[in-house]
């Protein structure tokens, strides 16, 4: 979930203008923090910084502090305080915290558990762009849970995460094409897209693969001419 750091001209520059209240530079502070960025990790001072952006409206702050309370990063685990921060940054339009909210709710996880809710926050996210969202709501719409069922707008929102090398929506777009559900039926491009879920370690991607390459194996032996005894 890393987001870009403003370009600073010094870690101490950043962190003046932090102390001085500044919340781009109190989540950037932060981020260093998490991710041992020029400092040692302490995910404690991540969190501190983290929430003092996050209390001054900053939107991907807020997304941060709401993993930090999901994960139990540098703060006690709470899921509620975790949707109560991402709630915040979703309803600013963070894509990551909108996503981030709509797992809590199709997991009930700090908030009752609501499949529509989580549709709700999954098309947010996947209209800003957001893989795995993008996904997810496809995987809504391919069994028909909330949404209506509909194939084709399935594979349009796995192909948006697979053109972003979201293994999982890969492989699914490689079924799609594979049953010729939501495409026409298409086995090398169903093929393309398993070998790129397979190459990034998709266990399904590489079964699916292993059993093509099975099928083929066979059908070539199948089509050899046998040798009888009067040819050799």
């Amino acid at each position: 979930m890393l987001k870009n750091i403003h370009a600073w001209h010094s870690f101490e520059e950043m962190r003046r203008a932090a102390e001085a209240g500044d919340p781009v530079a109190q989540r950037d502070l932060g981020v260093c923090y998490q991710t041992a960025h020029g400092v040692q990790q302490d995910y404690r001072e991540a969190a501190k910084w983290f929430r003092r952006a996050a209390e001054q409206g900053d939107a991907a702050a807020q997304c941060y502090l709401g993993f930090c309370f999901q994960l139990g990063h540098g703060v006690p685990k709470e899921l509620g305080q975790a949707a109560r921060w991402f709630r915040e940054a979703a309803e600013q339009s963070d894509p990551a915290a909108q996503f981030n909210l709509g797992v809590l709710y199709e997991t009930g996880q700090g908030v009752p558990q609501n499949y529509a809710e989580a549709v709700k926050w999954y098309n947010a996210a996947a209209e800003r762009g957001e893989p795995q969202a993008q996904f997810n709501l496809g995987v809504f719409y391919e069994i028909g849970q909330v949404v209506p069922q509909n194939y084709t707008e399935a594979v349009k929102w796995y192909r948006r995460a697979a053109e972003q090398e979201c293994a999982p929506a890969q492989c699914n777009l490689g079924l799609c094409y594979e049953t010729g559900r939501g495409v026409a039926k298409d086995i090398k491009e169903a093929v393309r897209w398993f070998i790129r879920a397979a190459r990034q370690g998709d266990k399904t991607a590489q079964h699916n693969l292993g059993v093509y390459y099975t099928s083929l194996e066979a059908a070539e032996a199948d089509t050899q001419p046998e040798v009888t005894d009067s040819a050799r």
